[in-house]
């Protein structure tokens, strides 16, 4: 199931309020000044900053 791009443009990361993107594969949504990205589970991006993964 693929997200769709008008909410990727009002999503924000929670961390930091930074932008977010979409990783190569549409699995995650990455925040690069945080260095981490939010899975992407049925849908629907889980934007908790406890399950994040860090990509450093």
């Amino acid at each position: 199931m693929e997200i769709e791009r008008e909410l990727l443009e009002i999503l924000a990361c929670p961390k930091c309020k930074g932008d977010i993107r979409l990783n190569k594969d549409e699995s995650g949504l990455i925040c690069d000044k945080c260095k981490l990205m939010y899975k992407i589970r049925d849908g629907i991006p889980v934007m908790l900053i406890d399950e994040a993964i860090c990509t450093n």
